[in-house]
């Protein structure tokens, strides 16, 4: 059986920032990467879903809304991918930026936080997603090498 790509990356290296994972054609996959894998530091289920929520709702709705094909977390609880179509790298981390600053300022109710929009719509809190974002905000902004995993 052939190894998928994302299993030959040293997870050890891996930091907090985004990452291209692979490139399918016209699809681009990013790896957001919020906490630093097997550091025992992993997103409970609440702040995964929450991210996801707001996340995906304000990506959905930027000027990349056209091509975004997908947002969701990873399994590991390390961070989140976000596939998207006929990708540019520099638009891409704009709109992943901004997606972020709309989260810290957003002050209503998680969007899709009713029981007809979600299967567990109980499970979602602002001020996790906002603490989250907020991390990984500082953590691309310092960040010295955007898209390329670590050798």
């Amino acid at each position: 059986m052939e190894r998928i790509a994302s299993f030959s990356v040293d997870h050890d290296a891996i930091v907090p920032g985004i990452y291209v994972s692979r490139v399918d054609g016209d699809v681009t996959t990013y790896d957001l990467r919020t906490r630093k894998p097997n550091a025992g530091d992993y997103m409970d289920n609440c702040t995964m879903h929450s991210v996801e929520h707001l996340f995906a709702t304000y990506i959905r709705n930027s000027a990349l809304s056209e091509d975004i094909l997908y947002f969701g977390p990873m399994g590991c609880q390390t961070g989140f991918y976000l596939l998207v179509n006929h990708a540019d790298n520099g638009l891409v981390l704009a709109a992943v930026l901004e997606t972020l600053e709309k989260i810290l300022t957003h002050t209503e109710a998680v969007p899709g936080a009713s029981r007809k929009e979600c299967g567990n719509y109980q499970n979602l809190s602002l001020e996790a997603a906002k603490a989250e974002c907020e991390s990984y905000l500082e953590a691309l902004r310092q960040a010295e090498n955007t898209f390329a995993y670590p050798v």
